[in-house]
């Protein structure tokens, strides 16, 4: 190559550009074979990394009688040298490429394919990238000239401003970031008009120009975007160049100086859009306008230039007419119609966020009252995707001290209520197929169960909350309008409706549906007027609190009144009344007692020949016992005074009502709850009468057969009833039966099943939990009440701990298939078939949560019966004993400071937590986190180490080789072949996964308050600990390594889980450990050493690797952080880099040194990095057209996606295989 790239080749070329042309005929011609395909594009690759591709790419993409696809190709030369090797270029073979750019978007014909034009604008901001504002100054006079030519030359200025403007402000792009500080200013001085610059910035310098004309692009693209809307006809030309204005003015509009809006008069430009009789044109506008309205900023003047036309009259109608010409038909939907509906009415949300923020800056003159009418008219679509972001404003307007009490607020108070309690409806238990105008939009809109789930949850909880807002501004009108609505509902519950029966009953039938809305919308006016009764008082408070008061106990009442044949009725009824006696009328004890005796006496017959009636009537009487226990809580005081009669009576319902020991262990926790939280009671008798309670239990624990029944494996199973499982499995050959559902269960196996059932209720668990859980629930660390249960635990903790973790190690224990001894050596694979659970699971399982339990239900008397009810078995007695630990942790000191405690715990928690399923392993992660977050800073020396690092250290054994076990499926399977088992076991591992980076981060949050639990004062030694000072819990663990080694192995090899919502939070927890460890300090220097090495080196391997695109922004920091603050004490950072291939010394070292000087410009931090490691960034899978690019039209917005939460990282998620990593492993070698 010569100092010029070549001269542009014509002689001697056509052998070349004919085998170019040749290969890419091969390579789009769908017959070609794969072997031909393939060596064409490798030939093509070779031709891109000739030293003459430039000249190659130049005179094939400047001959016109090249084929289109042969000058793209041509393109594609120029580009890939740009990008690729403009830095190896001296200053005249960069001009050259440059002029060549030029000459080819000036010879550009009006009849170009678009795919020539977008590439030729690529082309132009890649080099604006690299030289504009540094040596080449002159690029907005060639935009000016290129502007004054056809349409198509304005489409491509357009191109090429929307490309810099995004790359520069929107996208972090590695190349514009390096120059961030110039590419920002140079953007500011071509867009804006002089005479605004001028204003805006007098002081600004001058030496370096690189602007061209006094209009700037601002004022330019809206003369164009007017002429183009202005012109008589409908020119397609003309409208797809006005599209091209509001596009290019999006991606602009949202860092331009403010000023030049105004001083362009792109606010009523942009509403001349609107009017204009243009689907196209619409949708770009509404558009530009929310990009606009999402600014965060407004000067005062700003606002009123740019925010206060939008709420004139004019205005608003405008919009509200473009609105109902959107609304389409549920049966019949215009998908650009419905499109448009969204964009307005996620416009109309940021128009009403503004006004809520500076209701003071609204002109007087204003239309407020059709802009609230247009609000309301969007809150009653039938598409809730529509509808919610009008009650998201609507709840922010009520919050409001301004506009809440204004008058044309006020006119819509009814309205509001009407539609909210219409729609706090359950939508997610109508059928799909339901004719219901918003389940047909909410199917065409959420395609996943976790979608819709999430979404119906926010928009249920923006109706409740406005509800609440309003009655609390007016209690007594809105609460008068919310109970006549909700009793004539309740009186024609039937109504259209078949009578009730057994045979046909259904939790979910619309009944029970209609009642459940109501009380939703009830309960949020209760929170209301609660509110309005702990407010500021006023005159009439006193007289207008007992009118409501006296209206509300007497509604309520007369709902009691009423006879419900509907257990699921009855059941919300019982919620509600409670809701009434512990919200507004907490205040009259002897009417909670009506509503306690109510419970009570309630009693539904039990009949298990109706499944569905018989599972009912069990819900509402934990229920009941469960409203019972809140009304103890809430109103000790009373109910002490009536003890006895309270005691007969609930003694009396449980020998009548319960079943089992278990139920009526429940009902005299309600005893236990009055004696334990009673105020004004002689203490002796009560703590007399409190052991008695737990007496019974404590002698269970200590029993001599329990205990010995925990001392071996064989024993324990004994203990659950299921001694003899391994001889049943052995000898029925169970692992010869494929589908065990369909295999009935013989006289045995159902004895097997019996005595698991007793010998579960025979266990002194369930009865310790529920005394224990009422003893600190809903209590105040240093209340009197929970003082007094620390005092009564503290000696009983000591008598269960013992066998509770001998219990939880056996429980563990079961799921290691090696403690199963008496099974042959060929069913070892079985254990695991029996102890994996079956659950349902949103987006994947197939059928309804309810359908899945009626099958479960079904399965009861076969073989997967008996599998189900000997996990049952042990779940309860694992989770329950996590359960237990959970209460005694929020006993404080009373439970941590046993300095005997953490090394047992640690191992009946963690010894054989590997054997756990995924599942079972996130729950014992999420079940015990909060034992380590409540320890007690005094007990954390010698209770944390050892928990923490057994739980990190399993942990990591878990999900590491669980994630590994992913990889080789995928690879092996090549996605043939059970695909459904596949994604539902990734997506319970990326749930562990989550849940084990969500407990790191916990952790590691600097600002993380210490516990506020009772403990002893600082300086007291208990049971032989002495007290250890140290600050957060983020200070302890960086100070012991015994817990920050394995946590930071776990994070490591986190860097390379494939799931970036875990990964994108382990890389900013890393981000901020990187500072703590540079100093001098031994185990600084080991953790440095390791972060500089296999931290840095997971970080490089994952940049690699295409899966993690979305992430490499946050690996760059981190990688960033580590050279920056490290290089300084170690060359370990530079050995590393040395050792990736083909990575030059200077380029590191030149590296390094422009990241010392960014050491406060993040972005250019990750630019630096990104550009240094260019070669081995990973691709996304679309840009390697491995899959189509999404339809616009079903790309969600921001707004929409926050309104939606994804348990399944990626929503519909596409089966991809791991890409080959071939070499990556090496990666590392001796430089």
């Amino acid at each position: 190559m010569n100092a010029y790239l070549g001269q542009p080749k014509q002689a001697n070329s056509a052998v070349s550009n004919d085998q170019i042309r040749k290969a890419l005929e091969v390579i789009h011609d769908v017959r070609s074979p794969n072997k031909l395909r393939q060596d064409a594009s490798h030939y093509l690759e070779q031709v891109k990394s000739d030293d003459e591709a430039p000249s190659n790419g130049f005179s094939l993409a400047v001959d016109p009688s090249q084929p289109a696809v042969v000058r793209h190709f041509g393109l594609s030369l120029l580009d890939h040298a740009i990008r690729h090797r403009w830095s190896d270029y001296t200053v005249e073979q960069s001009t050259a490429l440059r002029e060549w750019e030029l000459t080819l978007a000036q010879n550009l014909s009006d009849h170009e394919p678009v795919y020539i034009r977008n590439k030729i604008a690529v082309i132009w901001a890649e080099v604006a990238k690299r030289s504009w504002a540094l040596d080449w100054m002159d690029m907005d006079e060639r935009l000016v000239r290129l502007w004054a030519g056809s349409l198509a030359s304005k489409e491509l200025v357009l191109a090429i401003l929307e490309m810099i403007s995004e790359d520069v402000f929107g996208h972090e792009d590695a190349i514009a970031g390096l120059r961030s500080t110039e590419l920002n200013r140079a953007c500011i001085d071509i867009f804006t008009p002089m005479a605004v610059l001028a204003d805006q910035f007098p002081s600004r310098g001058t030496s370096i120009n690189v602007r061209y004309g006094d209009e700037g692009w601002i004022s330019r693209m809206g003369d164009l975007l007017e002429w183009c809307i202005t012109q008589e006809g409908n020119d397609e030309a003309r409208c797809a160049c006005a599209v091209k204005v509001l596009i290019t003015l999006r991606s602009v509009i949202s860092w331009v100086v403010p000023k030049s809006l105004s001083s362009a008069r792109m606010i009523q430009r942009l509403c001349q859009c609107l009017s204009t009789p243009n689907l196209p044109i619409q949708l770009a506008a509404v558009d530009t306008l929310h990009c606009l309205y999402t600014r965060s900023r407004f000067s005062e003047e700003d606002f009123r230039e740019l925010v206060g036309p939008m709420y004139m009259h004019d205005t608003v109608e405008l919009i509200q007419k473009l609105y109902e010409w959107s609304c389409v038909d549920a049966t019949d939907i215009d998908e650009e119609k419905y499109l448009l509906s969204k964009k307005l009415s996620e416009l109309v949300f940021n128009i009403g966020r503004l006004l809520e923020e500076r209701p003071t800056m609204i002109p007087i003159d204003c239309g407020l009252n059709a802009f609230f009418r247009l609000l309301m008219n969007i809150a009653k679509n039938n598409s809730l995707q529509i509808s919610i972001t009008s009650l998201h404003v609507w709840v922010k307007i009520l919050g409001s001290k301004t506009l809440v009490a204004s008058a044309p607020v006020s006119g819509f108070i009814g309205e509001l209520l009407e539609v909210c309690s219409q729609r706090v409806i359950k939508y997610e238990a109508l059928p799909e197929d339901s004719p219901n105008p918003s389940i047909i939009f909410l199917n065409e809109d959420l395609d996943t169960m976790p979608e819709r789930h999430a979404f119906l949850g926010n928009y249920m909880r923006f109706c409740k909350m406005i509800t609440e807002r309003i009655v609390q501004q007016q209690p007594a009108d809105a609460l008068l309008h919310i109970l006549s609505q909700a009793e004539q509902v309740i009186s024609h519950l039937y109504d259209g409706e078949p009578p009730f029966s057994l045979q046909s009953y259904s939790k979910t039938s619309i009944p029970f549906l209609k009642l459940d809305a109501q009380c939703s919308i009830i309960e949020a006016g209760l929170k209301g007027s609660v509110r309005w009764l702990t407010g500021p008082t006023r005159e009439t408070v006193g007289h207008e609190q007992e009118v409501m008061l006296q209206n509300l106990k007497v509604w309520c009442e007369r709902i009691l009144s009423l006879n419900f044949e509907d257990p699921m009725v009855k059941e919300r009824v019982i919620q509600l009344a409670v809701g009434f006696a512990t919200g507004p009328l907490k205040k009259d004890a002897r009417f909670a007692f009506k509503i306690f005796e109510y419970i009570l006496d309630t009693k539904y017959p039990d009949d298990p020949n109706f499944p569905a009636y018989s599972e009912a009537v069990k819900d509402l009487q934990g229920l009941c016992i469960h409203e019972l226990q809140r009304l103890a809580m809430k109103f000790p005081d009373y109910l002490i005074t009536i003890f006895d009669e309270v005691e007969r009576k609930v003694s009396q319902v449980s020998q009548q009502v319960a079943a089992d020991d278990n139920t009526r262990t429940r009902y005299y926790s309600i005893l236990f709850i009055i004696t334990h939280r009673a105020a004004n009671v002689d203490p002796q008798p009560r703590q007399a009468r409190l052991e008695a309670f737990l007496q019974p239990l404590v002698a269970q624990w200590q029993d001599t057969e329990f205990t010995k029944s925990l001392t071996s494996f064989n024993n324990f199973c004994e203990l659950l009833g299921c001694g003899g499982i391994q001889q049943y499995v052995s000898s029925r050959a169970l692992h010869e039966i494929p589908d065990w559902s369909a295999q009935s269960l013989d006289d045995e196996g159902k004895a097997l099943q019996a005595r698991m059932q007793r010998a579960l209720e025979t266990l002194p668990l369930r009865a310790t939990k529920a005394f224990l859980s009422v003893s600190v629930e809903k209590l105040e660390p240093k209340s009197t009440a929970h003082q007094m249960a620390g005092r009564l635990w503290e000696k009983n903790i000591p008598l269960i701990l013992p066998n509770l973790l001998h219990l939880i190690s056996q429980a563990h224990a079961f799921h290691n298939a090696t403690n199963w001894k008496d099974l042959p050596s060929e069913m070892s694979g079985i254990v695991q078939r029996i102890l994996t659970d079956r659950f349902w699971q949103v987006g994947i399982s197939h059928g309804s949560r309810d359908e899945f339990y009626a099958k479960v239900g079904d399965t009861k008397n076969t073989v997967e019966g008996l599998a189900s009810s000997i996990r049952a078995t042990v779940r309860a007695v694992r989770e329950t004993g996590y359960k237990l630990l959970c209460y005694m942790g929020l006993l404080g000191e009373h439970f941590y400071s046993f300095k005997e405690l953490p090394q047992p715990l640690s191992g009946a928690l963690f010894t054989d937590a590997c054997a756990l399923s995924t599942h079972q392993m996130a729950i014992l992660v999420e079940t015990i986190r909060p034992v380590i977050e409540n320890c007690p800073v005094a007990s954390r020396s010698h209770f944390l180490p050892p928990i923490l690092a057994g739980l990190f250290e399993q942990l990591d054994r878990k999900v590491s080789a669980e994630w590994d076990n992913i990889e080789r499926r995928t690879s092996t399977s090549g996605g043939r072949g059970g695909l459904d088992e596949e994604m539902r076991d990734e997506s319970v591992l990326r749930q562990l996964t989550y849940t084990a980076v969500m407990l790191v981060v916990g952790l590691l949050d600097p600002d993380r308050p210490n516990p506020t639990g009772p403990g002893t004062a600082n300086g007291t030694v208990r049971n032989g600990i002495p007290p250890v000072e140290h600050g957060n819990v983020r200070s302890f663990i960086l100070a012991t390594p015994e817990i920050l080694k394995p946590l930071i192995l776990f994070c490591t090899h986190a860097i390379r889980m494939r799931d970036t919502r875990s990964c994108s939070f382990i890389t900013r927890v890393l981000s901020s450990l990187v500072p703590e460890f540079d100093t001098t300090g031994q185990i600084d220097s080991e953790v440095r050493e390791f972060l500089s090495t296999e931290v840095l080196k997971a970080c490089i391997t994952s940049l690699h690797d295409s899966y993690f695109v979305e992430m490499q922004k946050d690996l760059a920091q981190l990688i960033a952080s580590i050279i920056i603050i490290y290089t300084p004490r170690t060359d370990t950072p530079k050995h590393i880099l040395l050792s990736l291939p083909s990575m030059p010394a200077e380029k590191i070292e030149q590296a390094i040194q422009q990241l010392y000087k960014a050491h406060l410009n993040t972005r250019q931090q990750r630019a630096i990095v990104l550009d240094l490691l260019e070669s081995l960034r990973g691709v996304s899978i679309s840009e390697q057209g491995r899959i189509p690019k999404p339809d616009p039209k079903k790309i969600r917005s921001a707004m929409q996606e926050r309104y939606i939460t994804v348990d399944m990282q990626d929503g519909v998620k596409v089966k991809e295989r791991s890409p080959d990593l071939g070499g990556v492993a090496d990666m590392f070698g001796q430089p």
